[in-house]
């Protein structure tokens, strides 16, 4: 929907580094940037307090590290001179959380072959630095084997059929194995090679599925022990357990068992109740096996991520409050997923991008509201997967899904996760339905591994984002706008301008309490002109792909727009664009 607004200045209160009274700012008119903010005495004083770490955080707040910014090289920018719509003050002393590295995430799977050997993709992830990334394959998880190779495959009590949703058998072909080394899909070793070539963490899903169609005498136990000595196998190297994928889901293998195989009672339909009596045998024989190799594990429980519909299945009715009653505090965390977007609708970018900053919020709202229902104490919450799920107009592989990531991941941290995975890295080109962040090698007019937008908004995000995420407020004409602000402790202090409407906005900026040094930086991204309003170009600055989709591969020695902080910053944030911003310190 078109919005008018009246052009003109805005009332701006441009209060300077140092300044005793509240009076009118002149430089806004001013070329170069601003510093400064806050009053004279102890107000002008640089001194952020971190808060207390939120339960939704809780352990995961180990992973948080101190950043540097790293100053780019630079191109003189253009400041605007004309007038500002808007208005943005950032406190740099009024810390909201501080931002950790495993926010940042993405998904592995076991059908993108043996990635490690792929140079450039390497080189991608590496400048990317996901800095966590799950494994092994979402819903396949629930059919894997880690320790099986084509040679000596699944146990002797995996059925050779499973049970569908409608209790069709499907074949056991589709059972996946760890040990498997061919080309086409992913070892669990060179799974481990991925993490350290690009330092990152590992976050694992173990086979829940197999406690439920398993056909020995007690199928849990035999799960929990496959799972138990994965554990033993990886010796450290992971921190972070799952149980099971989406094990509510009627897609999901283990959903529905044929009670007459079964040997423990079990029911043809899983619950939550029922899963979380398991959770408790996975966790006791998982941290048991943690404690033999001197290991610390945390052990996350699946719920359900929103307030069911009418129209849902019974398992999904009442899945939260049979976890929360049943598991008790077997479950270090809990694991929610998203993909915040209608499924396998033709959404408009206006639909998509309205998600991003609220989806977030309303999940960890959900998550706690159930949580209190049940009495049960709120434990640290990760959000695995995350993505659009929209369809028909090339939506997943455009800039929109660039600018949804970014405004994604501001919204992700300010609502407080503990930890969160993009789904994935790769998968198939499906008419540009494909939520991979790189060419798998069949999308029309692109190279193998080439980077899609996401690729770039998630880049510039990480760079220019700092370790602390702090108070701004924004005075705007409309409600097109969303700012998410930082710090660095290395002592720099910037923002993520995102525009999701069709206006341009020009931004004034102002800090308190900064000591604001000479010079600020800036990136614009913007979307290309191909294919309507989901273009799968980006550029960067001006610079676009040289290829028909994508983005500049040289976005590593890009040139950042630079100018002086000599006053409030300026800044002009086109339509549908995403500005990433960094101002010096003294």
């Amino acid at each position: 929907m078109m919005i008018n607004y009246k052009s003109g200045i805005l009332a701006l209160c441009g209060i300077m580094l140092f300044a005793t009274s509240c009076k009118k700012n002149t430089s806004t008119t001013t070329p170069g940037g601003g510093g400064g903010g806050g009053n004279s005495g102890t107000d002008s004083i640089y001194k952020p307090v971190d808060p207390t770490v939120a339960a939704t955080i809780g352990f995961f707040q180990d992973s948080w590290v101190p950043r540097t910014f790293n100053v780019p090289g630079t191109v003189a920018g253009n400041v605007p001179s004309g007038s500002i719509t808007d208005s943005l003050t950032i406190d740099v002393n009024n810390v909201l959380v501080k931002v950790l590295p495993l926010v940042y995430g993405n998904n592995s799977n076991l059908w993108s072959g043996q990635i490690v050997t792929q140079a450039p993709l390497v080189q991608y992830l590496k400048d990317l630095s996901p800095n966590i990334i799950r494994a092994p394959a979402g819903s396949v998880s629930d059919i894997y084997f880690w320790n099986g190779t084509d040679a000596n495959p699944a146990p002797a009590d995996v059925p050779s059929t499973l049970l569908d949703a409608s209790g069709n058998a499907s074949q056991t072909k589709w059972y996946w194995y760890g040990g498997n080394t061919g080309s086409w899909t992913f070892s669990l070793d060179n799974y481990y090679k991925l993490l350290a070539q690009t330092k990152s963490t590992g976050i694992i899903t173990i086979n829940y599925g197999y406690a439920r169609y398993g056909t020995s005498a007690n199928p849990v136990a035999a799960a929990a022990h496959l799972a138990a000595d994965w554990v033993r196998f990886d010796n450290g190297r992971t921190k972070y357990w799952e149980i099971g994928n989406e094990t509510y889901g009627n897609w999901e293998a283990g959903y529905k068992i044929d009670p007459a195989t079964n040997k423990d009672g079990q029911p043809a339909l899983v619950t939550g109740a029922l899963y979380g009596q398991h959770v408790i045998v996975f966790a006791d024989s998982m941290k048991a096996a943690a404690k033999e190799t001197g290991a610390t594990i945390y052990i996350g429980a699946t719920l359900y991520d929103k307030p069911a519909a009418s129209y849902d299945y019974a398992s999904i009715q009442t899945w939260n409050q049979g976890v929360l009653m049943k598991a008790g505090n077997s479950p270090d965390y809990y694991i929610v997923h998203d993909y915040f977007t209608d499924y396998n609708a033709n959404s408009s970018a206006a639909d998509i991008l309205k998600t991003a900053a609220s989806v977030p919020g309303s999940v960890m709202d959900y998550v706690k509201s159930q949580v209190a229902a049940a009495g049960a104490g709120i434990k640290p919450v990760a959000l695995t997967e995350w993505n659009i799920q929209a369809a028909g107009s090339k939506q997943n592989v455009s800039f929109i899904a660039g600018m949804h990531a970014a405004k994604t991941l501001g919204s992700i941290i300010k609502n407080n996760f503990g930890e969160a995975s993009r789904w994935d890295l790769a998968n198939g080109w499906s008419n540009g339905d494909d939520m991979g962040l790189f060419n798998h090698g069949d999308e029309p007019g692109a190279p193998l591994w080439n980077p899609r937008p996401a690729y770039y908004y998630m880049y510039y995000f990480q760079q220019f984002f700092g370790d602390r995420m702090v108070k701004d407020s924004l005075k705007s004409v409309n409600a097109d706008v969303t700012t998410y602000s930082s710090t660095f402790s290395s002592g720099q202090a910037g923002t993520v301008i995102i525009n999701t409407g069709s206006l341009n906005h020009t931004v004034a900026i102002d800090f308190k309490h900064f000591p604001a040094g000479a010079n600020y930086y800036w990136n614009v991204l913007t979307g290309g002109t191909d294919n309507g309003s989901f273009s799968g170009q980006v550029y960067v600055n001006g610079t676009g792909p040289s290829t028909a989709t994508g983005g500049p591969l040289n976005y590593a020695t890009l040139k950042s727009y630079s100018a002086p902080l000599n006053g409030t910053i300026k800044i002009s944030v086109p339509a549908l664009s995403v500005v990433y911003l960094v101002a010096d310190k003294k």
